[in-house]
């Protein structure tokens, strides 16, 4: 069985009878030997392999190019090179496949476009590679930290007939020809079904029942917008508790980032350092800016306050009633506050029907939480759970009633106080790894126009 470059990397002693696998970065020649740099994905690290002529196999060393792969055995000797603790020295050495001259990934600089074009080969670029290690690094992060507080995953569906956000902006499911698509009671579900914007809603159902869970999968937006922060598919993390209020909510809530970010800068494989060195160099002090310091708490109206006195000039206007957008979110972390700050009590008119109507009757229970480089990374409230205040919600935002009557369901049972929150997934990697785009910590991306692979 072949043994990962990861764990040999930080052998601390000599080993004989290896067995290793994986994909040639570079390979140089001399007389009687040759060094191969190899790379099996497992790390940013590359193992050196020494090949000296006789050793079988090497026959074949003219055809291991950069980006064929090879098997290698043999042991594993102390380093004489400088900057490496090991290599290892071949005993035998086999071609798997090979790869011609127009190997895409030759040792060059290649910007982040044309790696998108090439996406089902870029996970073997340095950069990438520790992009989609850390991706699943976070990902079974939040797993670990929601069973260890006693969280029941849930798995919502993927296809819906509900509209969470309210905003229209889903892709329809249908099997119906393009003459026939208006006449839905002859679709396969016999009503306009949807892909989901989000699990929230049947989320909430679980809660109801379970107490405290969390739904962990893709959910897809149908926003025809090419930023750099927006995806048709990207995936999501929400949790929905019984019993909680907003605090409740938002302690959560920052604990869970910090708790993230705190894995990161723990990270042992030494992604975290390309990042830094090709990406963004203030990256680890910003890291340590949201897992060190106490998040700050206002409300929206003194956010809107604190901006329009401020003095900074922004290019979206600054108005009690508007949403706030990044550039106002980042002044308030960066540089008023100089700490992550969760914003709550947003006006009711710019947030959806589930929301929980505050006493003053013109706030709902909203919070987001936000951080330096990014802005908003989660945003939650507390849910309305009185029946009649959801009732007048549903009127007040057209919804049909027998449409959501599951919905108000668990508000003529058994109603709690229920809280909850999303953490957009590709958000969070792009500021734990500081890249820029969305579309370069998923690994393909789906945006307008855009549907390869």
């Amino acid at each position: 069985m072949r043994t990962l470059v990861k764990h040999i990397l930080h052998r601390g002693e000599a080993m004989e009878n290896l067995h290793v696998a994986g994909w040639v970065r570079t390979r140089r020649d001399s007389k009687a030997f040759s060094f191969i740099e190899l790379n099996d994905g497992s790390c940013l690290g590359n193992l050196q392999i020494v090949v000296d002529a006789e050793v079988p196999g090497y026959g074949e060393i003219a055809k291991m190019t950069t980006g064929a792969s090879i098997e290698v055995h043999g042991k594993l000797v102390p380093s004489p090179a400088a900057g490496q603790k090991w290599e290892m020295h071949a005993q035998g050495v086999r071609l798997v496949g090979s790869a011609p001259e127009d190997y895409p990934l030759q040792k060059k600089g290649h910007t982040v476009e044309f790696m998108r074009s090439i996406a089902h080969l870029r996970p073997r670029a340095n950069l990438y590679g520790a992009v989609f290690r850390v991706r699943s690094r976070m990902a079974y992060a939040i797993h670990r930290f929601f069973q260890q507080r006693d969280f029941i995953y849930v798995h919502t569906p993927v296809i819906t007939a509900s509209d969470c956000e309210g905003a229209g902006e889903m892709f329809r499911v249908t099997t119906l020809p393009d003459d026939k698509i208006a006449r839905e009671t002859e679709d396969f579900f016999g009503k306009r079904a949807y892909l989901t914007v989000s699990g929230q809603l049947e989320g909430e159902t679980f809660a109801c029942a379970l107490s405290n869970i969390y739904t962990f999968g893709p959910t897809f937006r149908a926003e025809n917008s090419n930023t750099a922060r927006h995806a048709a598919e990207f995936w999501m993390i929400e949790p929905e508790v019984a019993f909680c209020d907003l605090t409740g909510d938002m302690d959560l809530a920052e604990e869970m980032v910090r708790f993230l970010v705190t894995e990161m800068l723990e990270n042992q494989e030494g992604d975290l350092t390309i990042f830094e060195k090709f990406v963004d160099k203030g990256l680890r002090e910003r890291l340590e800016f949201v897992a060190t310091r106490p998040f700050e708490r206002i409300s929206y109206s003194e956010a809107v306050e604190l901006l329009k006195a401020g003095g900074a000039k922004f290019e979206y206007p600054v108005e009690y009633g508007l949403n706030l957008q990044s550039e106002h979110e980042r002044w308030l972390t960066e540089t008023h506050f100089k700490k992550p700050v969760t914003v709550f009590n947003y006006p009711k008119e710019i947030k959806p029907f589930y929301m929980r109507l505050n006493d003053d009757g013109r706030t709902v229970t909203a919070m987001d939480v936000l951080v330096p480089g990014i802005g908003e990374i989660i945003g939650g409230s507390q849910r309305e759970e009185r029946l009649d205040v959801l009732l007048e919600n549903f009127a007040h935002h057209g919804l049909d009633a027998d449409t959501y009557g599951w919905y108000a369901d668990l508000r003529k049972y058994g109603s709690v106080p229920h809280a909850g929150f999303g953490l957009g997934f590709e958000r969070l990697l792009m500021f734990v790894t500081g890249m820029a785009n969305i579309r370069d910590v998923i690994p393909f991306a789906r945006t307008p126009g855009h549907c390869e692979f």
